[in-house]
């Protein structure tokens, strides 16, 4: 008999857009873009932006939990050159412009220098430190679960993606702006739960270049759920609960938290006779964020599809269950060095009540 366990859950209602691409009043919510990029000098990069919205009071995360505010954003960025270089950059808490969702389409511009919004129909810009990209459908929006609902039975969440973003811009390193173009995926997802146990995951999304994308799911630890919902090149939508995602034995111990992450997967499903093999570009990809450690990077991928070769790109983001409690105070340690300290002193529309609680949180831990 399965086990049954405990689901936080809401009631589904149909999505619409561009309304569904503005902020809603849910405990957690999250705007995710990541992409694969090319220079002309056949340089590639990768990147990853993602802006968060919480009610502290809801969500049950350390630190967080605690934060006097009814809503809180923080987001964290990437840029990797897919090699020895990787930079990445945490703002704890974002200083929202007044603006911010308060436009018929979506527009959240933050920290001064940050920007996700919807140009038009169909058109984005994402900005920060590290990248200036826009970006245009080539596919409509992909409905997780065809409704854009999933039950992941711990908790529900609505999920959707936007699987084949056209992508041009500039990316900087070494304090020089270089020109490029790729394709870009974004994932929207908000949800009425706080953190729970069994939030434990590995996630794919995978661009193929015969224009099949899909996102490949494997999530909890005590009662797994598993999915992938695929976009055809004619802009169908399929999707199946029968994966299988086998790891290799290609891994990377982080010397931070000591942490082993398995990097290479086979990926079986059956209902799309579909067979990939993926692998990272670059290994050394941990990201410790607040209380939470992860892997999030680029991935190379080959296999065969409906009996025929095949091969892409896309992301992989694992999120492994943390089980030695000394790595709290590894990772608080950590995320207090990233000037958690210097950038909450920098956001002046917070309260010196918060300021003060947040630093006297650090201190003791």
């Amino acid at each position: 008999m399965a086990k049954k366990m405990k689901t936080h859950e809401e009631k589904f209602r149909p999505l619409k857009f561009p309304k569904d691409h503005q902020k809603h009043n849910h405990a957690i919510e999250w705007w995710y873009f990541n992409g694969n990029l090319k220079a002309k000098n056949n340089k590639t990069f990768s990147y990853m932006h993602c802006l968060f919205s919480a009610k502290p009071k809801k969500i049950k995360i350390p630190i967080l939990s605690q934060v006097p505010l009814d809503t809180l954003f923080f987001s964290h960025y990437l840029l990797s050159d897919n090699k020895k270089r990787m930079k990445s950059k945490i703002s704890p808490l974002c200083l929202m412009n007044k603006n911010s969702f308060q436009k018929p389409r979506l527009f959240a511009q933050y920290d001064n220098s940050c920007l996700i919004e919807e140009c038009g129909f169909g058109k984005y810009r994402v900005i920060n430190d590290f990248v200036d990209l826009k970006m245009e459908e080539k596919k409509p929006v992909l409905l997780l679960n065809k409704k854009g609902f999933i039950d992941i039975k711990a908790k529900t969440t609505y999920y959707y993606s936007l699987p084949r973003l056209k992508t041009t811009g500039i990316v900087k390193q070494n304090n020089r702006w270089t020109e490029v173009e790729g394709i870009s995926w974004m994932d929207h997802q908000w949800a009425q739960a706080p953190v729970v146990d069994e939030d434990q995951w590995t996630w794919f999304s995978i661009q193929l270049k015969d224009k099949n994308d899909l996102v490949v799911i494997s999530y909890g630890h005590k009662i797994k759920t598993l999915h992938s919902s695929l976009s055809t090149p004619e802009r169908e939508v399929q999707t199946s609960d029968k994966v299988d995602i086998r790891p290799k034995k290609m891994f990377y111990k982080s010397p931070k938290t000591k942490t082993s992450y398995p990097l290479e997967y086979d990926i079986e499903i059956k209902d799309f006779d579909l067979k990939l093999n993926v692998k990272p570009m670059k290994k050394d990809q941990e990201i410790i964020f607040g209380p939470i450690n992860y892997w999030e990077g680029s991935i190379k991928v080959k296999g065969t599809l409906r009996g025929e070769k095949t091969e892409g790109l896309g992301f992989m983001e694992i999120l492994p269950q943390i089980k030695d409690k000394n790595l709290i105070k590894i990772i608080l340690k950590e995320y207090k060095n990233n000037s958690i300290i210097g950038h909450v002193k920098e956001l002046s529309n917070l309260s010196a009540k918060s300021i003060y609680f947040l630093i006297d949180k650090l201190n003791k831990d």
